[in-house]
């Protein structure tokens, strides 16, 4: 017999899941103005960085909350999606809502005491991916512009969270890598489900590899050559050149993975199990560290 504290405790982990938490690795780019602003934070610059990064998470959460109970019936047929709290039914959807509108009430007020800018970061955050559950991810190539545009306002919000100003060529890479990613996720969508992607995602039917793969290839060049601008341009030390070839192997090892591996569904969790774009990132964190350390 199943006790209620048991009960409880079986929603408590359902709702969590609810978030996925698996996807905060996402969040992680609020900390890039950290690290490129090393020498001019202290530690409560970290701590508001790291309260960012919860935020953000919550937040996120929030909106996967609604963009799963809005697509339940069309996961339901996800080989994948079909596991998610809702769609598998485990999960009642109304509570869930409930739930993700006092977690999203909570952060935007913790938000306003770091920085009441960052309160309006967020609620334009949560409410562009809104409008992307129902509406915008059915619009052919702004999809994956929206899905970038997430990336971006994390990286703002993270200059937000310790009062540095971004430049435009951060933000511009921020933005083409994201749109790399994006277009990544589609193309996996679309092998996943080629036979049957309108039923899933009808935005799907608009797409082709062919289409997927000129885009691919547009924005890869461009994220490398703007990255490279911004090393260059940026106003940091020179040496930050030879972080370069770091970025093109992750750019390239990805491509591998997507043309070769049929992957690129999930990049958060291509981060954590592919080793070599894991021991990359981690080898450029660490560069990227050292360089400003040692030659600024």
């Amino acid at each position: 017999m199943i006790t209620s504290s048991a009960k409880s405790s079986n929603v408590l982990t359902l709702l969590f899941t609810q978030l996925r938490p698996k996807q905060w690795t996402k969040n992680l780019l609020v900390f890039a103005a950290l690290l490129f602003s090393l020498k001019a934070v202290d530690l409560s610059a970290f701590i508001r960085s790291l309260a960012v990064f919860f935020l953000f998470s919550f937040v996120s959460g929030c909106v996967y909350i609604i963009n799963d109970y809005a697509d339940r019936e069309a996961d339901r047929i996800h080989p994948i999606k079909k596991n998610r709290p809702m769609a598998s039914g485990a999960l009642n959807p109304v509570l869930a809502l409930w739930f993700g509108g006092v977690l999203l009430a909570a952060s935007l007020v913790a938000s306003y005491f770091i920085n009441p800018l960052l309160t309006v970061l967020l609620v334009v955050y949560f409410t562009l991916n809104v409008s992307y559950s129902f509406k915008l991810k059915h619009m052919v190539i702004l999809d994956i512009m929206v899905i970038a545009s997430g990336f971006v306002l994390r990286a703002i919000a993270g200059g937000l969270a310790i009062h540095v100003h971004l430049t435009p060529w951060f933000l511009l890479c921020t933005m083409l890598l994201s749109l790399f990613l994006a277009i990544g996720k589609r193309r996996h969508e679309l092998f996943l489900l080629e036979d049957q992607k309108g039923t899933h995602r009808k935005v799907l039917e608009k797409y082709s590899f062919a289409l997927l793969d000129q885009l691919t290839g547009i924005v890869a060049t461009a994220t490398i050559i703007s990255y490279s601008l911004f090393t260059f341009t940026a106003g940091r030390t020179i040496y930050l050149m030879w972080t370069i070839p770091l970025v093109i192997y992750g750019i390239f090892r990805y491509l591998y993975l997507v043309h070769m591996e049929n992957k690129g569904g999930a990049p958060d969790r291509m981060l954590l199990e592919d080793k070599h774009i894991l021991a990359t990132v981690v080898l450029y964190v660490i560069s990227v560290l050292a360089i400003l350390l040692l030659f600024e």
